[in-house]
């Protein structure tokens, strides 16, 4: 604001009213979507716990299965089978807008790969071995789209925080402020005028 924008004029208090008026609305718009985000956040927290507890159960049942396979199997032919898997390439990213907030969505083509390995050359416990790290995968896949999700509406909880509190703190107090200058210098104004034209008046009906 400089100094032109305090002077004590009608289209200077329209102005600063205008301003005013637009300040308040930004900050209930920012402040409404302020609240959404944070219950959305909220949300996101509970099931965050949800699945880090779930993950951490499908790994531990993957690894005694993992263990069985080793010895049923043989950790050497376990080890083979672990490097000649083919890489998934199933996995697809894809953004979803959220209240202007662009958040990930994770697709997985094929929740279950075919085992590359023949079975007659194997038992049973690489099959179970093999649902359980896939299980693991699915998990995961999850939680990192949810934990994604999680930190962008952080993010922006924080960026329409500060906004909101400028307007609140620093925009909307300094135009309520100008306007009640401006407002009492104009009152002044037509008083001290008033007042003269009275005299003026005084003096001609004396003529």
């Amino acid at each position: 604001m400089n100094s032109q924008e305090s002077l004590p004029t009608k289209n200077n208090l329209f102005n600063a009213k205008k301003t005013l008026s637009l300040a308040n609305l930004g900050f209930e718009l920012m402040d409404r979507k302020r609240k959404l985000l944070i219950n959305e956040s909220k949300k996101l927290k509970g099931r965050t716990k949800e699945l880090q507890d779930k993950l951490a159960a499908a790994y531990k049942k993957a690894y005694i299965e993992i263990q069985i396979a080793n010895i049923d199997n043989g950790i050497g032919l376990v080890k083979t089978l672990s490097e000649i898997s083919p890489i998934d390439n199933s996995i697809d990213l894809k953004l979803k807008s959220f209240m202007g907030i662009e958040l990930p969505i994770i697709k997985h083509k094929n929740k279950l790969n075919y085992p590359t390995y023949s079975f007659s050359a194997t038992k049973e416990s690489i099959d179970k071995a093999s649902i359980e790290f896939n299980n693991v995968k699915q998990i995961i896949l999850e939680l990192a789209e949810v934990e994604n999700t999680a930190y962008r509406l952080e993010y922006n909880i924080n960026k329409i925080s500060k906004r909101a509190n400028a307007l609140k703190n620093i925009t909307i107090p300094k135009y309520t402020s100008l306007i009640k200058r401006i407002t009492a210098l104009l009152e002044e104004k037509e008083r001290e005028e008033f007042t003269r034209l009275k005299s003026i008046k005084k003096k001609l009906s004396a003529n």
